[in-house]
């Protein structure tokens, strides 16, 4: 065995990562996975890793490191590429390898003394949720222009042949993506300089047998919100790497310091529910802070559907009533209270109210709301402005990129990289939060960058902390047209995403399928739409909405004039529903059910003590069968029985003839049998929605 080797490992109760390092170089990752025994012998470990090389090759193999250098002749992607000041390539060797480590951490730095430069990768295991969190930095002693830096790479395995990527676009975000691993680079850029619709920041590295149940898979998840790239790629020799960083070229300024982004890792060899598990619990019980966990979320009503920009204080009194009989507990006032705001044209970055709608300012409004019970939250978009607007026509040179650019909503972006930019917004919204009572802001970011540009991001990360710093009360919600900005990194900052501007039951159900693996109940905003959506022109029934938002953190948005009857009760009665269970149901984790029906979407959210579960069964669309088949649950003891219920069963259909015991019976299962053999509902039509809750015995 080689004098100069030295190894490193890293346990949680899921997954064992193991390092080494020949000749004080970067390390490399040498396994990844299923957690190995405490007294295995790493140098023999790291003997075993060592692959052959044959005729045609280099007379070794360059090793995909922490930070793959082209110094070694590396033939792939390296991990970092940047130019000196007189932009000549910089072809970084890392040598000089020194090492800090722990129970659940290692840190390694490496110098390049040639190019003045510093490389540090840190990796710490997360006893809570399991994850390990790894990041990049690089230090210069001379500005240098960055082009890519790669969060700590990691080596894809080589016997799971699929990855699991994500896609989207507006009202249709979370798109699951399954691709075959192929020789050659399978890159992914974000230049939008947000998250984005189009590509959430993760991949799951899967086969075909990989289910939600069953079946292995690994997960890196990384936590920006400026817009990122990954890599994927499969060497000539069969080795496979895998590369998260900001968007390509986005540091757009000569610099000494730059780092990646946090990149979670998860393992789980339990299925996709294995590593969604990780992830919610990561964002419930790390991001958020303990006054939310601890504070029963609220139920939302946002009034944006109902009045648009025409604010009248008789007609949002008048909502506010509304929301309050059927069970709201905080109202929103959305877009239009401020400058000049009749349309998107105008106003956008003044920040003051606007008197002619509310000559008094918004406290008749807020006294109001609050004499109901409720909150109140207020609608801002701070990183926008219209040229119709006070603040471009004395600033224009605050834009973001060249003024030929093409518009987007009727705004331009503000260059949030510039100091004084990020003060004006800072003081314009600390004086309407200082003087007035909001409890909560709907942050909004409607349009894509001109460029991608990290600075942005970290000019956004400034504000909201400084917000949050100076009003610790005030919780704030993350929304870019819906989902375009959600992420683990603004998930450190802000209290719950707004999952899609789709409102549509049908389509929600999907997007909320897709995102629970990876947030959790309690930060996923979810809301009964009009009667027609607004976004889809789809009609659904009051039943399924509900239930649908009653699926995460629960709210609705409408102009509730429009309600019947009988929608008004069924609204009331769900909204009840969740009010009486949200307390565990804030820290239950969502599991994804394999339903044998592909025109059944289901899901359980079970509490952490396993002592009870609520299932929810969307019947999508017309099975290809007459008869629905058996829903399987999962993560249930299985020697456990269970008292199991229908919640909804008064809502079975006349055509539903026979008689499954659970239309008009609770039954007590195992939960052996619940998991193996699953649950018999009744039929039911296209577009509805069973509801069974479960309680250990």
């Amino acid at each position: 065995m080689r004098s100069d080797l030295q190894t490193w490992r890293l346990d949680s109760r899921s997954q064992s990562l193991l390092l080494a390092s020949e000749g004080g170089r970067l390390p490399q990752v040498i396994y990844w996975g299923a957690p190995l025994p405490l007294d295995e012998d790493l140098g023999q470990l790291a003997l075993s890793h060592i692959a052959d090389f044959t005729g045609g090759m280099l007379d070794g193999n360059p090793p995909i490191s922490l930070c793959p250098q082209a110094a070694d002749t590396f033939p792939g992607q390296p991990g970092m590429q940047a130019r000196g000041a007189d932009l000549a390539v910089l072809r970084p060797d890392f040598k000089e390898l020194a090492a800090e480590a722990t129970a659940d951490s290692c840190t390694f730095t490496a110098k390049d003394a040639s190019n003045g430069l510093t490389y540090t990768a840190v990796f710490q295991v997360d006893p809570l949720s399991d994850l390990i969190i790894a990041q990049s930095s690089v230090t210069s002693q001379t500005p240098i222009a960055l082009d890519w830096l790669a969060a700590p790479v990691m080596p894809a395995p080589a016997h799971l042949g699929q990855r699991l990527e994500f896609s989207g676009r507006w009202i249709g975000e979370f798109i699951e993506n399954r691709v075959d691993w192929a020789p050659g680079i399978a890159a992914r850029n974000n230049p939008t300089g947000r998250t984005g619709h189009e590509h959430f920041p993760a991949v799951i590295m899967l086969d075909h047998t990989t289910s939600n149940g069953s079946g292995e898979c690994y997960a890196l998840n990384y936590g920006w919100s400026g817009g990122h790239q990954m890599l994927a790629e499969q060497l000539p020799d069969g080795r496979r790497q895998v590369q998260f960083g900001h968007a390509a070229n986005s540091e757009l300024q000569a610099g000494t310091h730059f780092a990646s982004a946090k990149l979670y890792l998860g393992y789980s060899t339990k299925g996709l529910n294995g590593l969604a598990v990780q992830m919610q619990r990561h964002v419930r019980e790390r991001l958020m802070p303990e006054s939310v966990r601890q504070k029963p979320r609220p139920v939302h009503y946002n009034c944006w559907e109902a009045v648009y920009f025409h604010h009248n204080l008789s007609k949002l009194k008048s909502l506010a009533d509304k929301a309050a009989e059927i069970g709201a507990e905080r109202f929103v006032l959305d877009d239009g209270w401020f400058g000049r705001r009749d349309d998107d044209t105008s106003s956008l970055g003044d920040w003051w109210i606007d008197e002619r709608k509310h000559p008094d300012g918004l406290t008749p409004l807020i006294d109001h709301v609050k004499s109901l019970g409720m909150e109140f939250g207020l609608w801002v978009e701070p990183e926008m402005v219209n040229e119709d607007s006070d603040l471009y026509r004395a600033h224009p040179d605050w834009v973001l990129g060249g003024m030929d650019q093409i518009r987007g909503r009727q705004q331009l972006v503000l260059d949030m990289g510039k100091a004084e930019v990020v003060a004006y917004l800072d003081e314009k919204l600390s004086a309407i939060l200082a003087s007035n009572d909001i409890a909560y802001l709907k942050w909004d970011h409607n349009r894509v960058l001109p460029h991608a540009d990290a600075a942005q991001a970290r000019g956004y990360y400034a504000l909201v902390d400084s917000l949050r710093s100076k009003f610790p009360h005030v919780e704030i919600e993350s929304c870019s047209s819906g989902g375009g900005r959600i992420d683990f990194g603004v998930l450190e900052r802000t209290h719950r995403v707004w999952l899609s501007d789709s409102n549509d039951a049908l389509e929600r159900t999907r997007i909320q399928h897709s995102s629970a693996l990876f947030l959790p109940q309690i930060v996923t905003g979810s809301h009964v739409g009009p009667r027609i959506c607004h976004t889809s022109g789809r009609i659904l029934q009051m039943e399924l909405r509900a239930w649908v938002a009653a699926q995460r953190s629960m709210g609705f948005e409408m102009d509730l004039a429009e309600l019947t009857d009988g929608e008004r009760a069924t609204l009331r009665r769900v909204t009840a529903w969740w009010k009486d269970n949200r307390p565990w149901l804030a820290s239950a984790d969502i599991l994804r059910l394999d339903s044998a029906d592909p025109a059944v979407t289901a899901e359980m959210q079970l509490a952490q003590d396993g002592g009870r579960f609520v299932a929810f069964s969307v019947q999508v669309s017309s099975s290809d069968q007459v008869l629905p088949l058996p829903l399987r649950l999962q993560g249930l003891d299985p020697s456990a029985r269970y008292r199991v219920s229908l919640v909804n069963r008064d809502k079975a259909h006349h055509l539903s003839r026979g008689e499954p015991a659970l239309k008009t019976k609770d039954l007590e299962l195992s939960g052996a049998y619940l998991m193996n053999q699953g649950l018999t509902l009744p039929w039911a039509f296209p577009e509805t929605v069973w509801v069974v809750e479960g309680e250990r015995l």
